[in-house]
């Protein structure tokens, strides 16, 4: 699972030229291309290209790679969405609830909300009676947790990982 923890905000974040975004669009469209057909996609050399994803990497443009699975033929293709609520958001309860809920591997995402409750999180299981587990048995165990409220997903209508090209349009 590809995560970013870092708070890019208070980092210094470089200017990147026009062979570092051409190596940020292609590597996330095909994470497992090699350095030699990279470099030849973005008419570079091999060894500045190898140097370049390495830096990339290095300095957090690059978090990861993964292997794409299909749900479904995994049979885990029940989602629901959590809302979450704490009853206590002082900043040692969200990091103890961050920290919490990190270690749930059902726990596809998890973010922090501005609205009428601390955190949305999205969960995968097999079935219903699975989903009721974790939440009875992980979810609801979580530090500070006062109550949550669930959404079941009748369709996944889209799901994608971010798509460097379309996140720069």
């Amino acid at each position: 699972m590809v995560q970013n923890n870092k708070n890019t905000s208070s980092q210094e974040v470089r200017n990147l030229d026009s062979y570092d975004h051409a190596i940020l669009q292609i590597l996330s469209s095909d994470g497992r291309i090699s350095i030699s057909e990279l470099a030849r996609k973005i008419n570079l050399s091999k060894t500045p290209t190898q140097v370049r994803v390495k830096r990339l990497e290095a300095e957090g443009y690059i978090v990861g790679y993964r292997a794409m699975m299909d749900p479904i033929r995994l049979n885990m293709d029940h989602i629901v969405f959590i809302e979450v609520t704490l009853e206590d958001t002082r900043e040692g309860a969200l990091n103890a609830f961050n920290q919490a809920v990190a270690k749930i591997g059902d726990v596809e995402q998890c973010h922090m909300i501005a609205g009428n409750f601390d955190y949305l999180l999205k969960v995968r299981t097999h079935s219903m009676p699975d989903y009721r587990k974790v939440l009875a048995e992980k979810i609801s165990t979580l530090p500070h947790v006062s109550h949550t409220k669930t959404f079941v997903a009748m369709e996944s209508v889209k799901e994608s990982v971010f798509d460097y090209k379309k996140g720069r349009e």
